[in-house]
């Protein structure tokens, strides 16, 4: 029996359980008692609504569902971002819905509302697969609308995209559950088509207390803008329904009857499940981020049969490269190894640091796999770029540029995996947020900084030392090193949705195959092109 082993899964296993049960938590939104509310008044919660509307909820991928984690508790905080959003099946037609929670401040928006919407947005459009927005929200978190109205990645982007994906030919589908307030009531509107749920639901860009206080006029609610009103007088809406059930059922109808889009065809065979158990990477898995592993192993237990075909497996050690499947789906694999490497007798690399060999070796395989439409999947462990006189002098900041150029003028579909560490540009280079992955999620065991914790710490302590004393100096080391780590938690990154979610390792296999078959709707249109690159 290996102690070690079992202690790593010991740890990996008590990491899953915390997530789990902080997804358990945010799944409630504003709680029991407001969904029970919802349900007094004859509508279906947002995560009813959706079960309801999916296929097959359980095989549905939720996107950020971690978003808003521990932020505004001033107000009372915002579960989920107050929005819920999953990519599932609707009659068999890959679809992303994106449903307001009204038990969250009234479905409010707040800064990470948007960004989450916008999120929602750019899947939709990248992938080419029909949105589907469930609309229950009282508008703008007014307290906040300066971090929310005017900016350009602010609320008016969503109408902005709304436009876009209209013109891009993508379907969506608005039906209006609740309230549907001032800017807020474009969302729908912009829509190919609206479905209105009769006496619960309500559109107007002034509600009846502003219409008295802006013209003087009385008039309730439903009057000025509820179910009757747009399915009879103005014309806004084009379905009228009695319940949410119903509603849902006429968006299952309509995406039923709409035709198929041309599809990239990326290279797909029957699934084959890996030979090497993947609960075994819990055991593999390190518990201190500085502790060497061989990522290989890792590799093998989310590959089909466990078979990985390395691209120039003696050069550029630092980083794999190779060919593999994933539930059947072809797929190019760049990780970060993270055992020591000797290269050269009395020579040692660094695991999880990219040098320029290894750099070099990862820019050609992924023009490789641009070259044979091959996506790309990245396997994120990684400190950073080599430092010092020998690799400055050798080029690393031209060979790390390559590799940049490389990932940043990628045609082929990127998904993003945060297994350990991913730190400064190592980030970059290994196709963070910044560089367009259609998916990215981190395992628990993932952490993003600008550089670890010991070494910032050092670094900001350094700007301070000489005017304060040695005691202040170690409490200061200390709340340094503490701040770090919080920020460079996996959950203070997916509450920012820096990343699209937090993963059991399980999942992962899961989630890249979905996202290639989400993927897999765009064709590639553009030949791989990397630019003026020195060489």
């Amino acid at each position: 029996m290996d102690l070690n082993f079992n202690k790593k899964e010991d740890y990996n296993r008590f990491l899953v359980s915390e997530l789990k049960k902080k997804l358990s938590k945010v799944a409630l939104g504003g709680g029991k008692e407001k969904i029970k509310k919802q349900h007094e008044k004859g509508k279906l919660s947002v995560r009813e609504r959706i079960a309801y509307l999916l296929d097959n909820d359980r095989e549905a991928l939720e996107i950020g569902a971690l978003a808003g984690l521990g932020m505004y508790e001033k107000e009372g905080g915002c579960p989920s971002g107050g929005v819920v959003v999953k990519i599932g099946e609707i009659a068999k037609r890959l679809c992303i819905v994106v449903a307001n929670d009204a038990t969250v401040k009234s479905g409010s928006w707040f800064p990470i509302t948007v960004k989450k919407n916008l999120r929602a947005q750019e899947i939709a459009m990248e992938n080419r697969i029909p949105i589907i927005y469930l609309v229950d929200s009282s508008g703008v978190f007014l307290p906040m609308q300066g971090d929310i109205f005017p900016d350009k990645e602010h609320f008016g982007k969503v109408f902005r995209n709304n436009a876009k994906i209209s013109s891009m030919g993508i379907t969506q589908i608005s039906a209006v559950m609740g309230s549907c307030v001032a800017g807020g009531a474009y969302l729908p509107i912009m829509s190919d088509e609206v479905i209105i749920v009769n006496k619960t639901a309500s559109i107007f860009l002034g509600g009846s207390f502003l219409v008295k206080a802006a013209i003087g006029e009385v008039i309730d609610n439903e009057t000025l803008g509820g179910a009757t009103t747009h399915s009879e007088i103005s014309g806004v809406t084009d379905y009228k329904v009695q319940n949410d059930k119903e509603a849902l059922n006429k968006i299952k109808a309509i995406i039923s009857k709409t035709g198929a889009e041309k599809k990239a065809q990326f290279n797909r065979i029957e699934s084959s499940l890996p030979k090497q158990n993947p609960e075994n990477i819990y055991g593999i898995l390190p518990i201190k981020r500085t502790e060497p592993y061989d990522m290989r192993k890792i590799v093998r237990c989310l590959v089909d049969d466990s078979i990985f075909e390395e691209y120039k497996k003696e050069y550029g050690k630092t980083i794999l490269t190779g060919y593999a499947r994933i539930d059947g789906w072809a797929v190019g694999i760049v990780a970060n190894q993270r055992d020591i490497i000797r290269p050269k007798k009395g020579e040692v690399q660094f695991g999880g640091v990219i040098y320029s060999d290894s750099a070099d070796k990862s820019t050609r395989f992924i023009a490789n796999c641009n070259q044979k439409k091959i996506p790309l999947v990245f396997l994120h462990d990684v400190t950073g770029f080599m430092v010092g006189k020998k690799s400055e002098h050798g080029g690393i900041i031209k060979d790390g540029a390559k590799m940049i150029n490389a990932v940043s003028n990628s045609v082929v579909p990127k998904f993003s995996i945060v297994i350990g560490n991913s730190y400064g540009a190592g980030n970059y280079a290994m196709c963070g947020r910044a560089f367009d992955p259609r998916l990215m999620m981190s395992w628990v065991s993932g952490q993003m900084a600008v550089m670890g914790g010991e070494q910032a710490s050092s670094v900001m302590l350094q700007t301070k030392a000489k005017s304060i004393s040695k005691k202040g100096e170690k409490d200061l080391l200390n709340t340094i090193k503490e701040n770090y780590k919080a920020q460079s938690s996996p959950y203070y990154a997916a509450a920012r949705l820096w990343v699209d979610g937090i993963i059991d390792p399980l999942e992962s296999r899961k989630i890249i195959s979905m996202g290639i078959k989400m993927a897999d709707n765009a064709p590639i249109k553009s030949p791989f092109n990397m630019g003026i690159l020195q060489v």
